[in-house]
């Protein structure tokens, strides 16, 4: 951990966001923005050096960005980062689960089983993680926001793109379960599922990418929506009529439809 200041130093008047992979892409975006917005931040990343000299270029000094060393695949990692939160810096208004991997598999192999597992344990037992140290004390304040990062990808699975799509699957569905748990307390749960945005995790696909955006326009449109407190945004909007249209779609049809298309690559290095 780096940069934290004590919890009497910090401006407790400002909001709080604390967002994982917050090192690179996304999540480094979503950073931007919210500080931009007046909120003060806690980031995570596995690449804490390099996030820290990011927070020294861009916050106001330790108490109005700080920064938590942690890996969301280890539990006591991710959870012991955000009690650390809780304590330098209160309880946050937004936690945003954003920390995720995009690695393709191939079902043949027997190594691939490593990287489905892998995959899980970053995208959804991460994310579960993450919100885990926060959700009581969310709910007995009855106010705060819960983001978890899914992806249009976990609407229909797509070949060799097994691992990550089931993942964001789970993702929706577990955002989904969780806001029903948390609505009688006045906490909303979002669920983000962005289309293509242009970050490490995409730049080497060798599909077509429709309405790619850059990250920074994302994570304008996901401020937006995370403040009015949208339940399952699809950003950007023409994805959620693609995401629409790919439900409806009877199973032999969508087979067709992928048919011949190009595979994930396998064993792409992972990402925030």
């Amino acid at each position: 951990m780096s940069g934290v200041a004590s919890k009497n130093e910090c401006d407790v008047s400002a909001p709080l966001v604390f967002i994982t992979g917050a090192s690179s892409g996304i999540g480094q975006a979503l950073a931007a923005r919210f500080l931009q917005g007046g909120y003060r931040l806690a980031l995570v990343a596995r690449r804490s050096a390099e996030l820290s000299a990011w927070a020294h270029d861009h916050g106001d000094g330790p108490t109005q960005c700080a920064v938590y060393a942690a890996d969301v695949r280890d539990i006591d990692s991710i959870t012991g980062a955000a009690r650390a939160c809780i304590a330098a810096q209160g309880l946050p208004d937004v936690v945003i689960a954003n920390a995720g991997i995009s690695i393709g598999i191939d079902s043949a192999e027997a190594e691939d089983l490593e990287v489905l597992r892998a995959t899980f344990d970053t995208n959804v037992i991460g994310l579960a993680a993450t919100f885990q140290p926060f959700v009581r004390g969310m709910c007995e304040r009855r106010r705060g926001a819960l983001v978890g990062v899914a992806s249009v990808a976990g609407v229909r699975g797509l070949p060799g793109h097994g691992a990550y799509c089931s993942s964001k699957a789970a993702v929706i569905s577990y955002c989904e379960s969780l806001r029903g748990e948390c609505r009688p307390f006045g906490v909303k749960v979002v669920t983000l599922s962005p289309g293509y945005v242009d970050t490490p995790l995409t730049r080497d696909n060798q599909y077509p990418m429709p309405f790619l955006m850059r990250p920074e326009v994302f994570a304008q449109k996901a401020f937006c929506a995370i403040e009015k407190g949208a339940c399952h945004p699809v950003i950007p909007w023409q994805m959620g009529i693609v995401a629409k249209l790919l439900r409806l779609l009877p199973d032999a049809v969508f087979d067709r439809v992928v048919a011949g298309q190009p595979r994930k690559q396998r064993h792409r290095r992972d990402g925030p």
